[in-house]
């Protein structure tokens, strides 16, 4: 019905035609350019109506309910990138993993080292009675925390197969602070570590040297 009236209307708006004038031209021309007009019209008409039918049948697509709406498909490079990032942080992941695991189960040798020594110190009767007590030690005198607990050290193999670690830090105590210098040795028999040496130098309140540890071979 839509359509008959769209055709109608079609035709009442390019009504009336315009033909020539019978003074100026005889009837059978006439008749021929009516026939000739209305079928050009016929045409325009059934190409209009074709138009009307092909946009009507288009789905408008904000009739359409939002849950059928497809989600915008993933190319292969934006999955590539998401995999690289999930790798990266998995690594990143583990990699930090395997340091805290590493630091707390294998105790690298200087730590170990450093732990012995500033427990000695810690002990000695001379020291507290110079520096006071407690008595903390650190790496590097330096506000960074990082630099505080990096100990400076050497590790080496002597000529005999025996492995050494020599290590340098700081202490400090309530009433002054110094420097302490150890090496120790893993001793192939029962593979313990043992000092070579462990000396305290005291800076302040006075300077002084303690010897705490001296190795002598049997």
């Amino acid at each position: 019905m839509e359509d008959i009236t769209f055709f109608l209307v079609l035709l009442d708006a390019l009504h009336p035609v315009q033909l020539l004038s019978q003074d100026e031209i005889d009837r059978s021309t006439c008749t021929h350019q009516l026939l000739g007009q209305y079928l050009h019209l016929c045409k325009f008409a059934m190409k209009s109506l074709q138009q009307r039918k092909d946009i009507s049948t288009v789905d408008d697509p904000f009739d359409a309910p939002t849950y059928n709406i497809p989600e915008k498909p993933v190319t292969f490079t934006e999955g590539a990138s998401y995999s690289v990032i999930i790798l990266a942080g998995l690594g990143i992941a583990a990699a930090a993993g395997y340091a805290v695991f590493k630091e707390l189960i294998f105790q690298p040798k200087e730590y170990k080292i450093f732990g012995k020594a500033l427990d000695r110190v810690q002990n000695d009767s001379q020291v507290k009675v110079r520096i006071g007590s407690p008595i903390t030690g650190y790496g590097q005198e330096s506000r960074n925390r990082a630099a505080r607990q990096r100990i400076p050290n050497k590790t080496w193999t002597d000529e005999d197969g025996i492995e050494r670690v020599e290590v340098s830090f700081y202490i400090r105590g309530p009433h002054g602070f110094g420097k302490v210098f150890c090496e120790m040795f893993k001793d192939k028999v029962d593979k313990q570590w043992k000092f070579t040496y462990l000396i305290v130098e005291i800076n302040s309140p006075s300077p002084a040297q303690l010897i705490l540890e001296s190795y002598v071979p049997a």
